[in-house]
């Protein structure tokens, strides 16, 4: 692997020279001919010559945006053309090389989804980088959350679509769930060029995109809730060591038991709804915390993306737990829903024939991007040397000892006039520590999930003289930190002073986390610090060190010095890293299976949207239904079987989902029966997808034989079988190592005091 990326290091870096060579011959010729030329290169689907193809991309970048590559953009852009998720750090210039290795490949006939983070880097980056594709007479578009179905339809149509991985994966998903094939959004793409490679592919990959409709739920009722909302932690219920559980004691159980005037929760009767409310409205009171987990605006609930630390647009919780938080916030409570279908990030990709991307910190994810992605890393030298200085962590023994020595590090930083970055956790820390600066005398730009509208202005902000800006993790992706402000015009002053400080509230569970936020400094050749601040009383410190004990002398601030405590934070650290790529392994295990049997319900939908499958399995089946329909059209015949035959289909597929994520909720069961749990699983899948098609099928037949179809077609909804009327995205955790799945991870720090 090594030996093969050097080669081909070595390789790139001599043809980006020859490129090099050649850009000056090409700047005599017009833009007609240097787009015609870069045809010629590119007419078999293949570049016919690299070097001269990159100095073609250079001259029109410089044309067109006014920006000339470097030598090591022009770099990365071969190593993307080549399939290779590319290492570069920030400020390096990433979004050009996007849109340049994009362009590439339109112009060798291929579509291009340049996979992004959020709306707002979607649509930024399209706006700015559409002169480069448009040079060649390529078509550019995004798509954000706000434009409706036909607008979607024209932008999927273009040669290079730049769209959140969110976006475009629930585009796939209402896509399954068409009856008719002119209503689908998306047009097939060939390519996936993945920005932020290691936030999209590895941190969110956890969180599969599940879409729901309507149709009333389990919800817990106003007494429920009332009851539950007295209950004490450790009298009345306990939470599990990693606060991902929890659970009703026999107290508990009794006391609820008795304010309902109930015989037992255990009972029968009550075992499949009552408790069941119960535990989602005790869920929701224990292990989800407002702004933290979630925000309460504008009278609804809003749920925040805990790896982006944004609000998740139009996404909810399942099974009931969304009500339960409503019903908990004394809010209308809104109904429930039926998961339709769902798709983990790994099988969305599959649908792409190739795969790249790019980030700052893919080295870390190297063992993740290769196992689960077969991606390769290419890492992409600096143009400038690295002249950040990132400080040693500085340990103490309680989280308030470690709060208050953030505070002042900040006061005296400040009171040189150097801008400071804080990177914390969640909402509830970032305002927080707000509030411990304001009481200090320092006004911060706070930068969370509830201001996320005003996110460019602040970032462009936050390396400006004098300027505090506490950030949840929004503000280690897509936007550059310029030393003096947006317009840089104070860089040399902010430059003289050690330019943009860095601060970490505490380690992140990985390692790349950390280094996402501390490459906020440093760019370009800039000075710049980074310094972390962690306490023994840390999530990463107790969950990773869990079982451990380490014994330390703090000085009278709490200050620890011992190499042994760094060393040991490190092994935190590393444990949790580990965790993490274990679940994920475990995650990809559980949903390989269901993501083959869904390439298998594709094919089949596929079948029945673009033939007339439909119409001649039921005729078969049932011929004299048949023949009463002969005085129709036969279009719309057609279409009334195809409307039958998809509805039932996609119920089955959708009661499957359901079978298996029940069954993945008790699969932690079957260690203690001496079974393999992942081996049982795929057991019961492979059983219960026998049947399904067969069954869709029978159901299909017996439909069409009984419901009314005239001219307007099947009235399948005075059957009850109606389509639901709304969908809506829902937001799970994937963690079949946690015995539950939608457990919720708590973050709940000590304030600045």
């Amino acid at each position: 692997m090594g030996a093969r990326q050097s080669r081909n290091q070595k390789r790139s870096v001599a043809i980006v020279d020859d490129a090099t060579s050649r850009i000056d011959a090409l700047a005599s010729l017009d833009d007609a001919a240097v787009a015609a030329r870069a045809r010629t290169l590119t007419a078999g689907g293949e570049l016919a010559d690299p070097a001269e193809f990159l100095a073609v991309l250079a001259v029109a970048s410089q044309r067109s945006l006014g920006l000339t590559p470097f030598p090591v953009q022009s770099q990365a852009v071969l190593r993307l053309l080549e399939g290779d998720v590319i290492q570069m750090a920030t400020g390096e210039g990433k979004t050009l090389v996007g849109a340049m290795a994009a362009t590439g490949f339109g112009l060798m006939g291929r579509r291009v989804h340049v996979i992004t983070v959020n709306d707002y880097l979607a649509a930024r980056d399209a706006e700015w980088m559409r002169p480069l594709v448009e040079f060649f007479g390529l078509t550019v578009a995004a798509i954000t959350e706000k434009l409706d179905a036909q607008q979607r339809r024209v932008a999927y149509a273009s040669d290079v679509v730049y769209g959140p991985v969110n976006e475009i994966g629930f585009d796939v998903l209402r896509d399954q769930q068409i009856t008719r094939r002119a209503d689908a959004v998306q047009a097939p793409a060939d390519v996936a060029l993945v920005d932020e490679a290691d936030s999209v592919l590895v941190d969110e990959a956890l969180v599969p995109l599940v879409l729901a409709g309507n149709q009333p739920g389990v919800e817990s009722t106003g007494q429920i809730t009332d009851v539950v909302r007295h209950l004490r932690e450790r009298e009345h219920y306990t939470i599990d060591d990693d606060r991902r559980n929890v659970f009703l004691t026999d107290a508990g159980a009794t006391r609820v038991e008795g304010a309902l005037g109930i015989g037992s929760l255990y009972d029968d009767e009550h075992i499949g709804t009552t408790l069941v409310k119960v535990n989602l409205a005790l869920h929701a009171k224990a292990l989800l915390i407002r702004d933290i987990h979630y925000l309460v605006a504008d009278g609804k609930v809003a749920l925040i993306d805990a790896s982006r630390g944004r609000v998740a647009d139009l996404q909810r919780w399942p099974d009931g737990l969304q009500a339960a938080v409503e019903a908990k916030e004394g809010l209308d409570v809104t109904e429930g829903g039926k998961i339709l279908d769902t798709i983990t990030l790994q099988a969305l990709m599959r649908r792409y024939p190739k795969v790249c991307g790019m980030t700052g910190t893919a080295v870390e994810a190297t063992d993740q991007l290769r196992q689960f992605y077969d991606l390769h890393v290419s890492v992409i030298d600096r143009h400038r040397e690295l002249r950040r200085f990132d400080e040693a962590d500085r340990i103490y023994a309680t989280a308030a000892e470690k709060n208050r020595a953030i505070v002042e590090e900040i006061v005296a930083l400040h009171a040189t006039g150097q801008p400071v970055l804080v990177g914390t956790h969640d909402v509830a820390e970032s305002e927080a520590l707000a509030e411990a600066l304001a009481e200090r005398g320092i006004d911060a730009n706070v930068l969370n999930a509830k201001n996320d509208a005003e996110e460019a202005r602040i970032v462009a902000e936050a390396g400006d003289l004098g300027r505090v800006t506490v950030s949840t993790q929004m503000a280690g992706r897509g936007t550059d930190i310029k030393l003096g402000g947006a317009d840089e015009t104070e860089h040399a002053n902010v430059a003289e002073l050690g330019g943009l400080a860095v601060i970490g509230t505490s380690r992140h569970r990985t390692a790349r986390l950390d280094n996402q936020l501390r490459g906020r400094a440093g760019r370009q050749g800039d000075p710049g610090l980074s310094l972390f601040f962690v306490s023994l009383e840390d999530d990463v410190v107790t969950s990773g060190g869990s079982g451990e004990s380490v014994s330390a002398q703090p000085d009278d601030s709490g200050l620890i010095t011992a190499k042994r405590i760094q060393d040991f934070v490190g092994h935190c650290q590393r444990v949790t890293e580990g965790q993490l790529l274990e679940i994920h392994s475990q995650t990809w295990k559980y949903n390989q299976l269901l993501a083959d049997q869904r390439i298998i319900i594709d094919e089949r939908r596929a079948r029945l949207l673009d033939t007339a499958q439909a119409w001649e399995e039921l005729s078969r089946r049932s011929p004299e239904r048949a023949a009463e329909l002969a005085d129709l059209d036969h279009p719309v015949r057609e279409q009334a079987a195809r409307d039958i035959m998809l509805f039932h289909l996609d119920q089955e597929w959708a009661d499957h989902l359901a079978v298996m994520d029940d069954v993945r909720e008790s699969i932690h069961l079957r260690a203690i029966a001496r079974e393999t749990p992942i081996d049982e699983y795929h057991r019961i899948a492979v059983r219960e997808f026998k049947e399904l098609a067969q069954r869709a099928v029978d159901k299909a037949v017996a439909t069409f034989e009984t419901v009314t179809i005239d001219a307007d077609g099947a009235h399948l909804a005075d059957e009850g079988l109606a389509r639901p009327s709304a969908t809506w995205t829902y937001m799970v955790s994937d963690n079949p190592l946690a015995g539950g799945g939608n457990s919720v991870v708590s973050g709940i720090g000590n304030l600045f005091r």
